[in-house]
């Protein structure tokens, strides 16, 4: 008979997390290094007690971390394991009731951007002794139902731990949806707290070293044959980089692939930087918020590459991007659900051993110079335009187009940009100038408002090594701005650009043009008269909340001013936020996509049927790719 170990549950899922460890091309990590959390009563004498035990003996190596939201402590560890290339990922625990539901929204966000996160919900009482325990939801429809089934649908695996021996089987489960590149996302493992406390006589095997080997498929040969006639006969061709080609670290065999045949690139959010702005193949980004040179390339192309991409509505502009009634798609994917898309030729492969393949395939093969001639020249014209909107002059408050030429003039090429809501995803991905694959960090698969403060610690714990710059606007600072605290405590450096416009610009921006005339998006008092949100700016001070919450702060007024401001920002050793007032109504970048949100049919409203109009037109170019 095998020896046993006698722990508790809690115990025995630190032990066995310590002991795991990712691998890739001989590249080894801990791949759960830390668990995140905030302590109650569902798991302080659990997993608190757990890992109070593993800080103090040597049992098992896993440091804690305290949030101060469990949303929040999500969203750092999506953003780690998205910059680690999802090859580690955090663990976070929460106590029963609001703690576990808190972790909804990051979760739908970890699996909706397809990076890996462990999650640790605590549970009720797994005997039911002292039904209804406090925060127990009590469901008529039955008794195995807790709030923390609000999680299964946000999960890429869920399972709740009712009995100690369970967890042998649920945590190989979970670990092996976590390194799957196919599969990944949130995993969630509830656990009642009850359970959590429970000793068990454990099989020594369940604590060994264990290695997990995330592989790099390689492509069906049939298939590949397929793709590469598909490209050998295409006359305006266009690859499409996303997230996928960053992930498995495929950007040089990309530009490699580029160069060989002259393609052009365009990229999505997750995408940018695989191919250089200044690359000779690169385009720009594509879709609703896309650079104008690249959608006019995938209206004219007759054949798309997409490499690693999801194509969410904003990549094909809700389906309207890619305007050749005789378009294919290849879709070079690792995931069987997103090669499929678009009645496209399946490459199921890795992104790099794909394209590696690829370039093997179509040896010699090249593009037609004058189509490669016209995609540099319309790279080159919308480097102009970039350059107009970065040196916008606008009086009084500047243009937000102006904030990120300061930026970009100032930071690194290897500085970390952070982003994810407002109008500054789009702006961001039509003029931001990455050379480097993980200095741009836009959240724009589930675009949460809040991801911005909470996600830099987690890239900046991910990549000490690099500056990391926080862009957020006054509506995604004032849903978590509490997470500077965790960076103060945790002696994080990050610099936070907060852009203060008083009120919703990027949705003020969309209301207006759908003909509801920034109803209910600026922050402001309540007018007697009209009785709607019309009256005078909210006396705010962003700037002395955040210098309280223990950062540094620099008021920043007008553009040299943020420039020097940032400058010293880069310099401080300590979390500096540098707060600059824009006008909201001030110019953006020339659009060339279209984003498909429905406009009232009928209204009594001259502003809502000039927009429905309009809509009615864009809504005619909509297509299915089949």
């Amino acid at each position: 008979m095998s020896a046993t170990i006698r722990l508790t549950t809690a115990q025995a899922l630190v032990r066995f997390l310590a002991a795991q460890y990712s691998e890739r091309d001989g590249e080894r990590h801990r791949l759960v290094p830390a668990v995140w959390g905030i302590l109650g009563h569902g798991n302080v004498a659990g997993l608190g007690q757990a890992l109070l035990q593993a800080a103090t003996t040597e049992e098992a190596d896993l440091p804690y971390y305290l949030a101060r939201n469990e949303q929040g402590m999500v969203h750092t560890a999506a953003a780690y394991a998205k910059m680690r290339d999802r090859l580690q990922a955090f663990a976070c625990t929460a106590s029963t009731g609001p703690g576990s539901t808190n972790m909804v929204t990051g979760a739908a966000l970890a699996t909706t951007n397809r990076v890996p996160v462990l999650l640790l919900p605590s549970d009720m009482f797994a005997t039911r002794a002292p039904d209804p325990a406090l925060q127990q939801l009590e469901d008529t429809r039955g008794g195995d139902v807790t709030v923390n089934d609000a999680l299964r649908p946000v999960s890429k695996y869920w399972d709740r731990v009712t009995r100690p021996e369970q967890l042998v089987p649920a945590a190989l489960a979970a670990l092996r949806v976590l390194t799957d590149p196919a599969e990944t996302g949130a995993v969630t493992l509830c656990l009642p707290q009850d359970v959590q406390a429970e000793a068990h006589d454990w099989p020594e095997g369940f604590f060994r070293e264990r290695v997990w080997h995330v592989d790099r498929p390689e492509p069906d040969p049939e298939a590949l044959a397929r793709a590469a006639t598909v490209l050998r006969r295409a006359r305006r061709p266009l690859v499409v980089a996303g997230g996928g080609t960053v992930y498995s670290r495929a950007t040089e065999e990309l530009r490699a692939f580029a160069e060989e045949t002259g393609i052009p690139v365009a990229d999505t959010h997750a995408g940018k930087g695989a191919v250089p702005w200044d690359h000779p193949c690169a385009v720009g980004g594509i879709g609703a918020t896309g650079a104008r040179s690249a959608n006019t390339l995938a209206a004219e192309a007759d054949v798309v590459l997409g490499v690693g991409t999801r194509y969410s509505d904003f990549t094909t502009a809700s389906h309207t991007a890619f305007l050749n009634p005789d378009v294919e798609f290849v879709n070079l994917n690792v995931a069987r659900l997103d090669a499929a898309k678009h009645a496209a030729y399946q490459l199921v492969a890795d992104a790099r051993a794909g394209l590696r393949a690829l370039r093997r395939e179509l040896d010699g093969w090249q593009v037609e110079p004058t189509h490669r001639d016209r995609a540099r020249a319309l790279a080159r014209d919308w480097v102009r335009n970039t350059d107009a909107c970065f040196a916008a002059d606008h009086r009084p408050l500047p243009a937000q187009t102006a904030v990120l030429g300061a930026l970009n003039d100032t930071l690194d090429e290897r500085d970390v940009v952070i982003n994810a809501a407002g109008s500054m995803p789009g702006d961001l991905q039509m003029l931001w100038r990455a050379r480097d694959p993980k200095a741009y960090h836009v959240e724009y698969a589930y675009s949460c408002m809040g991801y911005e403060i909470a996600s830099g610690t987690g890239v900046k714990l991910a990549d000490p090594d690099r500056e990391v710059v926080v862009l957020v606007g006054d509506g995604s600072y004032l849903m978590m701005a509490q997470e500077i605290v965790t960076m103060v405590s945790e002696g994080v450096k990050v610099v936070i650009v907060l852009v203060q416009n008083h009120g919703f610009a990027s949705i003020g921006s969309l209301s207006e043009e759908l003909g509801s005339q920034r109803f209910g998006t600026s922050y402001r008092y309540r007018d007697p008269d009209t009785g709607l949100l019309e009256g005078d700016v909210l006396p705010v001070d962003l700037a002395a909340n955040a210098a309280s919450l223990g950062a540094r702060v620099i008021k920043a007024h007008g553009i040299a001013d943020l420039r020097e401001a940032i400058t010293r920002a880069r310099a401080a050793d300590t979390t500096t936020v540098v707060h600059v007032e824009t006008d909201p109504k001030a110019p953006g970048p020339p659009s060339s996509g279209w984003w498909d949100v429905p406009v009232s049919e009928v209204s009594e409203l001259d502003s809502t049927n000039d927009a429905r109009a309009s809509y009615d037109l864009h809504k005619r170019t909509q297509r299915h790719y089949l």
